[in-house]
């Protein structure tokens, strides 16, 4: 009985991990034709072709929207291929997620303890990143 179960569940994890790669291609591409449309909008009105910092800010924050996008899609990817989550991938979409947060951010609206708050996860991603990727490469290492 609990051989069935455990069938039944991996039949459905699949069917749902499937239907969320589904749903991320569908945001991505949607947040694709977003830029290009704010992009397009931006560069067409006068002073044609140029950006001035807020609109270039606006641009920016969709970009890496589409790249952090693309990154849950790698590790969607990654789940249904191996069946785990890649902590690699994790430490990058987070990383890019803060860049953003720190790109679009008013400073002029922004108190000295947010700054030190995002400094600190900023440092705290960094460090998590190279450790993992140390023990990627180490493990790497005594394999071959």
């Amino acid at each position: 009985m609990r051989i069935i179960i455990e069938k039944i569940l991996s039949i459905f994890e699949k069917y749902v991990v499937l239907f969320l790669l589904l749903l991320m291609m569908l945001a991505v591409a949607a947040t694709a034709v977003e830029l290009a449309t704010v992009l397009f909008v931006q560069l067409t009105k006068p002073p044609f072709l140029a950006l001035d910092v807020p609109e270039a800010i606006e641009v920016f924050g969709f970009f890496l929207m589409v790249l952090i996008g693309l990154e849950l899609l790698e590790s969607i990817k990654v789940y249904m291929e191996k069946q785990r989550v890649h902590a690699e991938v994790v430490f990058l979409v987070a990383i890019i997620a803060v860049s953003r947060k720190v790109i679009i951010l008013d400073y002029n609206k922004t108190t000295p303890e947010m700054l030190w708050g995002i400094s600190a996860i900023i440092l705290a991603l960094g460090i998590g990143y190279y450790l993992v990727r140390r023990a990627r490469y180490e493990s790497d290492q005594q394999v071959k």
